[in-house]
This record gives structure tokens, C-alpha cells and sequence, in this order.
């Protein structure tokens, strides 16, 4: 196999199976609720290059290291503690949605940002809804907290964009990401 754009590896998680992946820059995508067929169909249509199981390939690779941070610092969110710092990959990303995730990279553990807070920071203090739409959009779940994002009213707002599961389901991930980091947020009225 050529060079692959990226490796990944799966864990297990609350939900299914979370797949992360890394690149030589970083972490490039965190997902769950999907089969890892989806997940690497997904990853090799943004890269437009193959992608390889870490175990299918070289253990001295330098991304193995970063997948191994990676794949730490996710298993500390999901079992309610802080994630280390790792690298992230938003090479491919427009430049609103890099903006934009990176101040949502920075909203720390135990808190939470509105996304009018988060357009504001960006320097687009109306633009609430272009930043819901970015945050949608973010290929890196968890590792980059786009569930600590929420409504202006302080209730939950929304949450995976229309990915996956019901509204309903979402929002009960969401809450239940939250929980785990000690926040309580308001039920939204919508």
C-alpha cells in the first residue's frame, strides 16, 4: 500500500465503537455511531488518499505515537476527566470552519460557550448561525468539544448536526457529555 493519508484506530465508548484517526500533522477525525466501513469511506473521500488500520501498519510510523496520544486523551473524555493536548488536522477544512473550531478547541473542560460567545471571538458577532454551522461540520468530535457549545438562553441548543440518530438522541449524548464534565445545562424548548 502507498503511503497512507491517515491511520486509525478504534476504541471502545459509551455509545459503539469511537474510530480516530491521525495524520502527520495531528488528529484529523473522531467518530462514533457509524461502522468503520462509514468511517473510512468517509475519511478516504476528504483525503483523496487511502487510509490504513494502525495495526495493519508500520509500529514505528511517527503517527502511531500521535494516534496513541490521540486515542488517550479521548478515553479521558469518555471517562469524565480532561483530555491531554494533542495535535489537530484541519488542513482541508475552509478557513471559517478552522477559525471557528479553534476557538471551540479552547472552551476548557467544565465549561461552555454560546455560540454568539464563540462568533464574538472570531471577530463575526453576528454570525451565531454560520458558527452553529462550522461547529456541525467539526470532523474531530470530542477532541475538539463542539458539545460545550450551547444556545445564547443557556439551554443545550443542538447538537451533530443532522449526522446521525434521532434530535432526541443527540441532545441525550450532548447532556450526557456535559454530565460527565460536571455541567448541567437547561432542556431546550424547541
Amino acid at each position: 500500500m502507498r503511503d497512507p493519508a491517515a491511520i486509525y484506530r478504534s476504541i471502545p465508548g459509551p455509545w459503539g465503537p469511537f474510530f480516530v484517526a491521525v495524520t502527520e500533522r495531528g488528529v484529523v477525525a473522531v467518530d462514533w455511531l457509524t461502522t468503520e466501513d462509514g468511517f473510512r469511506a468517509r475519511l478516504v473521500r476528504r483525503l483523496g488518499r487511502p487510509i490504513a488500520a494502525a495495526d495493519d501498519f508500520d509500529a514505528d510510523d511517527p503517527r502511531q505515537g500521535r494516534l496513541d496520544a490521540a486515542t488517550a486523551a479521548l478515553e479521558a473524555l469518555l471517562a469524565g476527566g480532561p483530555a491531554g493536548a494533542v495535535g489537530l488536522d484541519l488542513a482541508d477544512r475552509p478557513a471559517w470552519d478552522r477559525r471557528v473550531l479553534g476557538e471551540v478547541a479552547r472552551i476548557p473542560f467544565g465549561s461552555t460557550a454560546s455560540y454568539g460567545d464563540i462568533a464574538r471571538r472570531v471577530g463575526a458577532p453576528r454570525a451565531a448561525r454560520a458558527v452553529g454551522g462550522a461547529v456541525g461540520r467539526n470532523p474531530i468530535g470530542l477532541l475538539i468539544p463542539c458539545h460545550r457549545v450551547i444556545a445564547g438562553d443557556g439551554t443545550i441548543g443542538g447538537y451533530g448536526g443532522d449526522a446521525w440518530g434521532s434530535v432526541e438522541d443527540r441532545l441525550a449524548i450532548k447532556r450526557d457529555l456535559l454530565l460527565r464534565e460536571g455541567v448541567t445545562v437547561a432542556e431546550h424548548d424547541g
